[in-house]
């Protein structure tokens, strides 16, 4: 099979690359204007101070930064339901995956998240934005990790 850019975006690159330099805008201006990093899991955890009285989750950077990430979060599930509405033909996603998979999945993605010490968005956007070796190198883990698993679990599928 001849690999083109069809073959890779059978329903076009061009929604990737506009999807791409919203997030790199809106979190470019966040740490501009605020100072403010906007990685995801910190965003789920500060979330969770609200409900968890755990040690943990009642850090102050947590629980002082709380109600600006709530909001953060809020705008993304916003705009996620603005684009549904306007862009897409009103029929609800779906997807084939087991729920079970999907939890595990989930869990998985957090606990590494909490082990690498923040999320793919935190460190690929925001980390390698603000030229940090440390994201740079979480980066290239999760690469590297994703390559194997993929071609793993297609070879496993073949």
């Amino acid at each position: 099979m001849e690999l083109s850019l069809t073959n890779l975006f059978p329903l076009g690159w061009q929604h990737y690359l506009l999807g791409g330099l919203l997030i790199g805008a809106g979190v470019s201006l966040l740490f501009m204007f605020t100072g403010l990093v906007g990685g995801m899991s910190t965003v789920f955890t500060s979330s969770w101070s609200f409900v968890s009285r755990r040690p943990f989750f009642q850090q102050e950077r947590f629980t002082g930064s709380r109600g600006w990430r709530l909001v953060y979060a809020a705008g993304l599930v916003l705009g996620a339901l603005v684009w549904w509405l306007v862009f897409s033909d009103g029929t609800p996603l779906s997807t084939g995956v087991p729920v079970w998979m999907l939890l595990l999945g989930g869990f998985f993605v957090g606990y590494g998240a909490r082990l690498g010490n923040g999320c793919t968005s935190g460190h690929g956007i925001c980390g390698l934005g603000s030229l940090q070796l440390p994201s740079l190198l979480a980066v290239l883990t999760f690469m590297a990790t994703a390559f194997i698993t993929a071609n793993l679990v297609a070879w496993g599928l073949a």
